[in-house]
């Protein structure tokens, strides 16, 4: 037993990357910019990689704030996309993303690890969280949960984009982007907006996940990321499937009504 307890870090980083993740995934979801995440999380990444690639020597430890740098960059587009042009937006949100993958190619272009930068930065290291790697998450995390429990309202509504990038940044470097990306979504479209069920069991369902990729990885000396992503998957459309009937009141209400985003051509449901 005293073997696997070494899986404590890890798995304690899961958890606290869904108590982060899935609150600001259910309210990607209620903007309609599923695409937004994965290209924050994309820029993210490409920014730990061009501080790594040009800062030289000691200053490469600068490395994350390069990436926090570049993650607001993305905000930034996204929040002008989202105002400028609201009826085009997935689609150029999209693009923000695949350009940003083919800059971090191209930034590790002639660099001979440049292939496992990559690796790195699409399927994380969640095996190898350390005690110390804990302390951004769980910090994060704690705004996150503020963010979501205590704040309303217009506050809660300009804090969202600036705490995604924080989240996805400081997410990207311990999980990678599939991960993120999984954990921003799976489990709050399945358990949430699928099948109405609270944010406490779509936050349940993905550490849930990330526990049994974690084991599975370990045990069967598989890559940490992308067995994460498929156990948090597989565990949200089981969970999905046993929440057969959806709870009499939304555990995710929208608040569009209230305080729809600027420039959000799209009403929400019920709306007239």
């Amino acid at each position: 037993m005293a073997d696997w307890l070494w899986l404590l870090w890890p798995m304690a980083a899961g958890l606290l990357m869904s108590v982060t993740l899935v609150p600001l995934g259910q309210r990607v979801l209620e903007r309609n910019v599923v695409f937004a995440d994965l290209a924050i999380a994309q820029w993210a990444a490409l920014g730990a990689i061009t501080g790594g690639q040009l800062l030289p020597g000691d200053w490469s430890r600068f490395a994350p704030a390069s990436a926090l740098g570049f993650a607001l960059v993305a905000v930034i587009l996204v929040h002008w996309v989202i105002r400028l042009a609201p009826d085009h937006r997935e689609a150029m949100i999209g693009l923000l993303y695949v350009l940003g993958a083919c800059a971090a190619t191209l930034m590790v272009s002639d660099d001979p690890h440049g292939a496992q930068r990559l690796s790195e930065a699409f399927n994380g290291d969640l095996l190898w969280v350390t005690g110390a790697g804990l302390i951004p998450l769980a910090i994060i995390a704690g705004l996150a949960l503020v963010w979501h429990v205590i704040l309303r309202g217009r506050i809660q509504e300009k804090l969202f984009l600036p705490l995604f990038a924080l989240a996805v940044t400081v997410c990207v470097d311990q999980a990678g982007i599939y991960v993120v990306f999984a954990s921003l979504i799976a489990t709050p479209l399945l358990i949430g907006h699928m099948r109405g069920q609270s944010i406490v069991k779509a936050i349940t369902v993905c550490s849930a996940g990330y526990i049994i990729g974690l084991l599975l990885s370990a045990g069967c000396d598989l890559p940490a990321g992308p067995t994460v992503v498929v156990s948090i998957i597989a565990c949200a459309v089981l969970a999905a499937s046993l929440f057969r009937t959806p709870a009499p009141t939304p555990a995710f209400p929208s608040q569009g009504d209230r305080f729809p985003p600027p420039g959000d051509g799209c009403r929400e449901p019920g709306g007239s």
